[in-house]
C-alpha cells in the first residue's frame, strides 16, 4: 500500500502523485463507489488516497484519507449527486467579470454560500478590468465594496494589462489553490499570466475535447511554484447548492448570520416573519438586494426540489 495525492481527474483514469514523488495512474476499486457516496465523482482531485499496486502493473485507489475540506456543487444532470470541484484546498479564487460575460451575482453568492459550507476560504477575483467602460468600472467598484464589507477579499485583475498579477500570485504562494469560475471570464489568460509553460498544456487539453473544457468533468492538479499548485477545473454554468438544509442556508451568508441573533424568532427564516434583523437590515440598507434576493432563490430550490441553472 502506498499514499499519494489526486493530481488529475479523467473519466475512470486517477492519476495519483505518490509521496515519494512518482507518478500513478490508478482506477477504483469496483465496491469502492458502493459506501454511499452520491457523487459523480466519488475521488476528487486533491484527495489523499491509499492506492495498492499489483504485480501486472495496474493500481487501485483503496481508499481516501479524511478530506479537510471541498468544494461541491450539485450535479446538473442528476438532481441527487454532487459533482465535486476539488478537496482539501486551502483558498479559492473564483474568477469573475461585470461583462464579456456577465458573472451574475446569483451565481457568486451561490459559490460562496457553498464555499462557506465546506469551509473553503475564497477571493474574489474581478477579471478583464481593461475592458470595463466607466459605467461598468463603476459597478466594479459596488461590488468590491459590497463583498469587502461582509468579509471577502477581491482582486481586480487583467492578463492583457497585468493588473493584478503579482498580488495574485503572492495570494497563492505556498497553497493549493482552487480556480474556478463560468466559461468564458478568462480563467486560461490568467493561467497564463501566472504559469505559461501550464496554460499552455491545458489549452492542448482542452482541443482534445473538441467543443471545449466545460463539456467535461477533466480538471487537474498543477505544481505552478515551489510548494503551490493550482487546481484548474471546467468552467461552471450554474451553481446548485448540495446538501444543505432549508434552515441552514441562511448561516452560509456570512451577514445574515451574524444578524440572525438579534432576531425575534430562534427558527426565523428571514423571509416573513414579525421582528426579523434581517429584513430589518434589508429596509435599512445594510444588506444588499442582491444578496437577499440570492438567498431567496436558494431557498426556491429546496421548495422545488430540483437543480435551478443561475445564469
Amino acid at each position: 500500500m502506498a499514499q499519494g495525492t489526486v493530481i488529475k481527474n479523467a473519466g475512470s483514469v486517477y492519476v495519483v502523485r505518490l509521496d515519494d514523488g512518482s507518478i500513478v495512474e490508478c482506477r477504483v476499486k469496483g465496491n469502492f463507489r458502493l459506501k454511499g457516496i452520491k457523487s459523480t465523482n466519488p475521488v476528487a482531485v486533491g484527495d489523499a488516497v491509499q492506492i495498492m499496486q499489483r504485480d501486472d502493473g495496474t493500481a487501485y485507489i483503496t481508499d481516501i484519507l479524511p478530506r479537510r475540506n471541498y468544494i461541491v456543487r450539485k450535479a446538473s444532470n442528476l438532481s441527487k449527486q454532487s459533482h465535486i470541484l476539488a478537496a482539501n484546498i486551502d483558498l479559492c479564487f473564483l474568477v469573475v467579470t461585470i461583462s464579456h460575460p456577465v458573472t451574475s451575482t446569483t451565481f457568486i453568492d451561490r459559490f460562496l454560500a457553498s464555499a462557506e459550507a465546506y469551509r473553503v476560504p475564497v477571493v474574489l477575483v474581478f477579471n478583464k478590468t481593461d475592458l470595463y467602460s466607466d459605467a461598468q468600472s463603476e459597478e466594479l467598484d459596488y461590488l468590491v465594496a459590497l463583498y469587502n464589507s461582509i468579509g471577502y477579499d477581491c482582486l481586480r485583475c487583467s492578463a492583457a494589462t497585468g493588473e493584478g498579477i503579482s498580488q495574485l500570485m503572492d495570494s497563492m504562494r505556498g497553497k493549493v489553490v482552487l480556480l474556478a469560475g463560468n466559461s468564458g471570464v478568462g480563467k486560461s489568460s490568467l493561467l497564463n499570466a501566472v504559469a505559461p509553460s501550464v496554460a499552455a498544456k491545458v489549452g492542448e487539453i482542452s482541443r482534445m475535447h473538441d467543443t471545449g473544457m466545460h463539456t467535461t468533468t477533466y480538471s487537474e492538479m498543477f505544481c505552478i511554484m515551489p510548494d503551490t499548485y493550482l487546481v484548474d477545473t471546467p468552467g461552471v454554468k450554474g451553481f446548485g447548492s448540495y446538501d444543505m438544509d432549508h434552515d441552514e442556508i441562511a448561516h452560509y451568508f456570512v451577514e445574515f448570520f451574524a444578524l440572525s441573533g438579534q432576531c425575534k424568532y430562534g427558527n426565523c427564516t428571514h423571509t416573513h416573519e414579525p421582528g426579523c434583523a434581517v429584513l430589518a437590515a434589508l429596509e435599512h440598507g445594510m444588506i444588499a438586494l442582491s444578496r437577499y434576493q440570492s438567498y431567496l432563490s436558494m431557498l426556491e430550490d429546496k421548495d422545488e426540489g430540483k437543480y435551478r441553472l443561475s445564469e
